[in-house]
């Protein structure tokens, strides 16, 4: 799927934006311990998973190696201010893809080297779909913007129907045929849009 820079840098602010609003949630109604659809994963490490993943931004996009990032980010990284912390991190990983170029820097990764505009997009649907997986998890409305549904489900379609092998996603659960863009994304990425506590992924 075709998408401009800009156009892909608002899908990600948009969904990190959308992942802030259930952070904030889990902290007022102190959710930090309910379930989520990751097998294993409460709200509280959902949140530390993803705000990981965001703090990684600015060091690879500065051109560092994972070797050089080490056990920077490893373990619970959210202390005992979680929304302030995921806060922090998305500002920071936000401004790191807007900066000048930086969307035409390559970025060293696990699996390689890969332009940062890929990396940009895989970021963007870890924070569409986590966001819904945070949702659910803090009771909120589970609707996604159509327009980031669609960008994911291009995204994620593109390595074919099963993407239960990389290690990542659970099994895809059929979905009917003439399903929205949100809930055929659901089901590839192995979650059931029906029954969410009850798939992982």
């Amino acid at each position: 799927m075709s998408v401009e820079p800009e156009a892909l840098l608002k899908l990600f602010a948009d969904a990190q934006d959308a992942f802030g609003r259930h952070v904030r949630a889990a902290a007022a109604g102190d959710a930090w311990q309910a379930p989520t659809p990751c097998t294993d994963w409460t709200v509280r490490d959902l949140v530390g998973h993803l705000t990981s993943e965001h703090l990684w931004v600015p060091p690879l996009l500065e051109g560092r190696t994972v070797a050089e990032v080490g056990d920077r980010f490893d373990g619970d990284v959210l202390g005992d201010d979680p929304v302030a912390v995921w806060t922090a991190a998305a500002e920071g990983s936000r401004a790191a893809f807007a900066a000048p170029g930086a969307l035409e820097r390559k970025v060293h990764l696990s699996y390689g080297r890969r332009p940062a505009q890929g990396y940009c997009r895989e970021m963007t649907v870890d924070a569409i779909i986590h966001a819904w997986d945070l949702a659910v998890g803090v009771g909120a409305d589970r609707a996604m913007d159509p327009d980031a549904a669609e960008f994911a489900l291009a995204e994620l379609a593109a390595f074919g129907g099963d993407l239960s092998a990389s290690g990542v996603f659970g099994p895809p659960v059929p979905v009917p045929a003439d399903a929205d863009a949100q809930s055929r994304l659901l089901g590839l990425a192995g979650r059931d849009p029906a029954d969410p506590l009850h798939t992982g992924g």
